[in-house]
């Protein structure tokens, strides 16, 4: 049972649904089973999220280092980092205070990760806007990984069930991204998500390398960043035995993944990998009036230490309910472990 991987949860934004949906997750005994896990948060906030969630038979144990916690079900270990004053706090509302807390709890879990204190790290939603608020002027999760461990070549990666997109670029404007397209980077890319296809299991993967433009650019007519950048990137992968394809049109390239074409498509920007996740992830039930299932999770790739996270933001609108689906951790969490027993 000592060779569960430890992994450590951050809250998230205090003020989003993080803190509920980690109490709702860490309330699934299967849990204990696969791993050892403790939240990075606000003890206080913690407590008030079983409040909201009646769960009463659960009991916090603050710790001050990782050796205190005790990874027993019905115990749920806070790392305490005393960060949020609850007379001034409120659900749903962006302010500097919570920012803090949310950079705050990200900082300290990779801190716990560099040190080997811990197997991985998994994340909770933060608001960009509150961090910066706080003076930690990042655009997000990732680009804050990326600093704090020095990486310079890394990657976001999406995940839904078998459904994997890597990108090329992603938190800058349409008009950037598409000058961001050069064959460094996009080969970089390619290797990144060959060697992170290995680490989850696939012996040898299959990389489909979306173009740019409509058609990939339709041999130039739409464009040349094809022609000029990706094709390249692709030979050059294949001739280091990489099992890259491409350019592939973008309108295809995934329901062929989804078809078993490719266990991971490298994709140019944002949007292009995020929309087919989110269409597939996200299920609103229309006669409801309310979210199904918001599934998916969202992976740093290049770093030397693991990091997951969810795939959605942090729910302001319904935060402090108890409403929130806790999918997306679960499913986070499910690919740290993974991860971590494949390392």
């Amino acid at each position: 049972m000592n060779k569960r991987p430890i992994l450590g949860i951050t809250m998230g934004d205090p003020a989003g649904c993080g803190p509920e949906i980690t109490v709702k997750v860490l309330q699934n005994p299967q849990i204990y089973m696969q791993c050892r896990p403790f939240i990075v948060g606000d003890a206080k906030v913690i407590e008030d999220s079983l409040c909201i969630l009646n769960a009463k038979s659960f009991q916090i144990n603050r710790i001050a280092s990782v050796a205190q916690a005790k990874f027993e079900y019905g115990i749920i270990d806070v790392y305490h980092l005393d960060l949020v004053d609850m007379s001034q706090f409120i659900y749903g509302k962006v302010s500097s205070m919570c920012g803090n807390a949310a950079f705050q709890c990200v900082k300290k879990v990779i801190e716990l990760a560099l040190n080997k204190e811990i197997d991985g790290t998994v994340t909770n939603a933060l608001n960009k806007e509150a961090i910066n608020l706080a003076g930690h002027h990042y655009s997000g999760h990732t680009e804050i990984y990326a600093e704090l461990t020095n990486t310079k070549k890394y990657t976001m990666m999406l995940a839904h069930e078998d459904l994997r997109v890597v990108h090329v670029s992603t938190h800058v404007s349409l008009r950037q991204a598409c000058d961001l397209v050069k064959k460094e980077r996009v080969f970089d890319v390619i290797q990144i998500a060959n060697d992170a296809c290995k680490k989850l299991g696939i012996e040898n993967p299959k990389i489909g390398v979306a173009g740019l433009n409509p058609h990939s650019g339709e041999n130039g007519m739409f464009g040349t960043e094809e022609i000029e950048e990706i094709i390249p990137a692709v030979e050059r992968a294949q001739k280091e035995g990489i099992n890259a394809l491409g350019p592939i049109p973008p309108d295809t390239v995934f329901s062929k993944a989804r078809g078993g074409w490719y266990d991971i498509v490298v994709v140019m920007y944002h949007d292009q990998g995020h929309i087919p996740l989110k269409v597939l992830g996200f299920v609103y039930v229309k006669k409801e009036k309310k979210w199904g299932a918001v599934s998916g999770v969202n992976i740093t790739l290049g770093l030397p230490i693991i990091r997951t996270s969810v795939d959605h933001g942090t729910a302001f609108g319904h935060a402090g309910q108890g409403k929130q689906n806790e999918i997306s951790l679960m499913n986070a969490i499910q690919y740290a472990i993974l991860l971590a027993e494949n390392r």
